[in-house]
Parts: C-alpha cells; structure tokens; sequence
C-alpha cells in the first residue's frame, strides 16, 4: 500500500519545515518500515487526517484495532510517547507499545471520525473539560517535559521579532500578562498542551478520550486556555461573541476550579501567540479571527 500524506499535512507541515527537512519525502518508506516490523494490517490512512503527523488505521497480527501515528522531530513525538505512558489510558488514548522507533507510536483505537465536537456546544465543552481534568497530574519526578515558562519564552521572542504594527498593541498586552503569570505560578501539573473539542474522541473503555498532545508542565489555566477559543468562528460570528467568550472564561473557570484572570491572561496570550503565528505563514484570514477575539478579552 502507498502511504501518501494527505494534502493537509502537507501544507500543515510546510509552513514550518526547516530548510534541509526531508521528513516527508522519507514519509512513505518509514511507514512501510513501521508496518512491517510490527507485523501489522493496514486498513487505511486517515484523511485529512491532522496537521502534524500521519494517522494510519491498522490491525495487529491478532487482529485487534489500532493506529500507527508517525510524526516529525519538530512535534516532539517522544515528550508525547512519555506523556502516554505516564498517563497510562487515564483520560488519554492508550499507548500500546511504550519502547517503539523513534517518531512512530502505536496506539489504541477510537473513533476517529467521533470527537465531541460533534456534540451540542454546551455538552461538548462539560465533556472536554472533564477529559481535560483528567490528565491534570502530577509530573514524573525527573521529567524532561518542556515548561509553560520555556515554550512560552520561545512564543515570546517570536512574537516580539515579527509582530507586524497592526498587532503590536495585543503583543504588548499579551507578553506583559505573561510576565504576570510567571511571577507567581501556582501548582504544576503536566498538561496536554494543545486540548481542544477535536482532540477528545470517542472509545470503548471510556466515552471520551484525549489524543494528539504537546505535553507541557505548568499551570492548570495555560491548558484550559485553549479550550476557550474553540469554535472561534462561530463567536465571531455571533453578535454576542464578545460576552459569550467572558461568559466562558468564567463558566469554566468555576468547573475546573482555576483562577478566572489566570485563565483570562493565558487565554489571551495564546490567542496573540497563534494569531500572529497564523499571519507569519501566510494564513490572514485565521490570524483575524484569532486576534479580534484576542481584542474582547
């Protein structure tokens, strides 16, 4: 079977593929490699799949259901493999084989064409939320996890070099909140780092379970901040979009019991951060939506 990247991934991966990154052009035979040495049965690539690796719906030898994810150095696919195993299923996607190559996980298969976006909007964020809550641990001692201190400074500096004049007053507000938030951050926790409605799926040992982190240890609110922009487009939309998203910020803040100007701040840094990501590679139309909303909060 050719195993093809689908177009998304492509483009997805083309915004940041440094110069020299053959990853892709190798895609096809690390998958027919990652096939064989396990012995598996494959049923077929999932498309559009994701924008940062390739999802392969296969069987093991005996049969039972998994999928082959393969993902580039750049999205740290080993901070996710540890992620995984420490998590061990509990509210996450189970890893089923912790010792694999390098960039290539076995995992356990959901539906993947099931997430709870698919759900109302006020369910599916009582039952995002709740998956979120569960990953909420407590970091392995002697972890290697990036920090929210750490990813966030490599945000920082990026943002201060490109941010266009349009921008510049979010920026400003965006990294001065930050500054604030580091200052006295409250409890460590290791996070999924990138949560939102489409990477919660349904499974049969639990309804709702999480996939595709960028582990990351820090506080509960830089998590759930992501959260609070989902469905951006459709707050835009509304003319009520400015107060729904405070209504939000406060809705979730008192059910998973963090700080509601914590969850405010982070949310606002994330949003800059990716809006002025999303005008850096050429996506303008995303890099509005996310900076207007940055503007209510």
């Amino acid at each position: 079977m050719a195993f093809e990247p689908p177009p998304r991934l492509v483009r997805a991966l083309g915004e940041t593929a440094p110069a020299g990154d053959d990853w892709l052009e190798k895609l096809p035979e690390t998958a027919q490699q990652a096939v064989a040495l396990r012995e598996l049965i494959v049923e077929r690539v999932q498309v559009p799949g994701g924008r940062s690796s390739l999802v392969i719906l296969v069987r093991l030898p005996d049969g039972t259901p998994a999928v082959l994810k393969l993902a580039p150095r750049r999205a740290r696919p080993e901070s996710e493999r540890a992620a995984l195993a420490h998590w061990d299923g509990l509210g996450a996607v189970r890893l089923l084989d912790p010792t694999g190559p390098e960039g290539v996980l076995l995992l356990e298969r959901l539906h993947p064409d099931v997430s709870v976006r698919s759900l109302p909007e006020a369910k599916s964020m009582l039952e995002a939320a709740g998956t979120l809550r569960r990953l909420w641990v407590e970091p392995p001692a002697g972890h290697v996890f990036e920090t929210v201190a750490e990813r966030t400074g490599r945000q920082a500096e990026v943002m201060r070099a490109t941010a266009d004049a349009e921008a510049a007053p979010l920026v400003d507000a965006a990294l001065a909140v930050r500054d604030e938030l580091l200052a006295s951050p409250p409890q460590a926790r290791l996070l999924h780092g990138t949560f939102r409605q489409s990477k919660v799926l349904a499974g049969e040992r639990s309804p709702w379970l999480a996939v595709g982190p960028d582990p990351v240890v820090g506080e509960s609110a830089f998590d759930l901040a992501r959260l609070v922009r989902d469905r951006v487009e459709d707050l835009i939309a509304s003319p009520s979009g400015a107060a729904t998203t405070r209504r939000r910020v406060k809705r979730l803040a008192e059910s998973l019991d963090v700080d509601q100007e914590r969850l405010r701040g982070w949310t606002l840094f994330r949003a800059v951060e990716s809006g002025v990501r999303a005008r850096r590679v050429g996506r303008p139309q995303d890099a509005e939506l996310l900076l207007e909303f940055a503007s209510w909060l």
